[in-house]
């Protein structure tokens, strides 16, 4: 989601770390494999996209980057959801860690903690190194409030920022020693990874025998070299809306408004409307997320409950909580803008360059409007350029490929009409990504 200045937390991420180089790996799944291809090139960085073809925690995803890293790269894991407003900060911070990682530690930052926060795990510093950088005395997961206060008051303690820096041979090794049977499994699965492009596929069936634990639990908690710097500048773990909400000042009434809000009569109320006029009137303590695909009303001390909802909605078959409305493909995307009975609108852009496959349906046809661009259409054995404003209509069962060949997206509505719309309606005979 675009969440800050029209970026996604994910964009800003890559944007922060191409400081250090324009190389990456992203380690995401299968279902997301377009949306982070996406917003690489919107972050204007290159690199690897690993694949997993099943949720099993940090340790399994580092581990697997590490496996497809070379041993002396240095690497500096970053969760992609965080939301770290000093660029230049976080990479003088970073830069203070090499040192310390060249020598063999696992460097970790811990941020200034400016509350007694039971919502982080803390890090606890020891003694001055001669890197300088500070040994980890050790780690306490989410704490008691008692507990969290009792940390705050010594002045020695870090929230965790889940940030490390180190060699991959270094990692190699701590997961050597302190879990091996993850190592295996990854190992076993990257020998046998598939590529295709950028994209990487450790095997399935090696993957998902892995072990789903956290790299805090299987690895930090209990390695001997784990060096601690702190991270004063503004640092938010956006894991909620009530995060979300903060990134937003308030008014005199502590509303937060982002985007087309109109709070009237109301206090303590977040809104979220990029897209169209939210109003909310008497309100209190609530927060107001309004999205393409699906509205969600909330008090603000529910929200940690928003994992039960998605877990009911999956339950009962709402495609909204696996899919966006628009949702990304290696040459664009499509925001399926209206559906009925018989028939589906979608608006359509493709990247400059870019081409769909040459493809067929069985039970639908479809009418094509270019709004922006130039369009080069297959249909059957012809060839048809069209631009802005000019239309064709593909009959069901013709043959057909859609291609940009300008230097600008090409956008285009296309009208589907047939007994069933389904995206698995497609024989493909080409494709440029390898999907036929």
């Amino acid at each position: 989601m675009p969440l800050i200045r029209g970026k996604s937390l994910l964009q800003l991420t890559l944007e922060r770390v191409s400081n250090f180089g324009i190389d990456v790996v992203c380690v995401a799944s299968e279902e997301h494999r377009f949306l982070v291809a996406e917003v690489m090139q919107a972050a204007k960085v290159y690199g690897t996209v690993l694949l997993e073809p099943v949720p099993h925690n940090t340790c399994a995803a580092i581990a697997i980057a590490v496996l497809a890293s070379k041993p002396k790269d240095l690497l500096l894991f970053c969760p992609s959801d965080h939301h770290i407003p000093d660029v230049e900060g976080f990479t003088n911070t970073i830069q203070q860690g090499i040192d310390a990682a060249n020598q063999g530690a696992i460097v970790t930052f811990g941020v200034s903690p400016t509350s007694p926060s039971t919502a982080f795990g803390y890090i606890r510093k020891g003694s001055k190194r001669a890197d300088g950088a500070f040994d980890v005395e050790g780690f306490t997961e989410k704490p008691v409030l008692l507990k969290a206060q009792e940390l705050l008051l010594s002045g020695k303690a870090f929230w965790n920022g889940g940030i490390f820096l180190c060699s991959a041979q270094t990692m190699l090794k701590a997961l050597e020693l302190h879990a091996p049977d993850i190592l295996k499994s990854c190992q076993d699965a990257m020998s046998k990874a598939t590529q295709d492009g950028s994209f990487v596929r450790p095997q399935p069936q090696a993957f998902e025998a892995c072990r789903s634990e956290s790299i805090d639990y299987a690895v930090m908690e209990h390695h001997a070299n784990v060096a601690v710097l702190p991270f004063a500048s503004a640092w938010s773990d956006v894991g909620s809306w009530n995060a979300v909400a903060d990134l937003t000042p308030a008014d005199a009434q502590g509303n937060r408004i982002d985007g087309l809000g109109f709070a009237l009569n109301a206090s303590n109320t977040y809104v979220h409307a990029p897209h169209r006029p939210v109003v909310v009137l008497g309100t209190q303590d609530l927060l107001v997320i309004d999205t393409p695909d699906a509205l969600l009303v909330a008090h603000k001390d529910h929200v940690e409950q928003v994992k039960q909802v998605v877990a009911r909605l999956d339950a009962d078959n709402i495609s909204q909580s696996i899919q966006h409305r628009k949702v990304a493909r290696p040459w664009g995307t499509y925001d399926s803008v209206d559906v009925g009975a018989r028939h589906q609108v979608k608006r359509i852009t493709v990247r400059p360059g870019a081409k769909l496959s040459l493809q067929m349906h069985h039970h639908r046809a479809e009418h094509w409007i270019v709004v922006k661009g130039t369009a080069l259409v297959t249909r059957g054995e012809e060839e048809v350029l069209l631009t802005e404003n000019q239309s064709t209509y593909i009959p069901l069962g013709v043959k057909h490929r859609l291609e940009n060949p300008g230097k600008t997206d090409l956008e285009l509505i296309e009208v589907q009409s047939g007994s069933y719309l389904g995206e698995d309606d497609i024989v493909r005979f080409e494709d440029t990504y390898g999907r036929e």
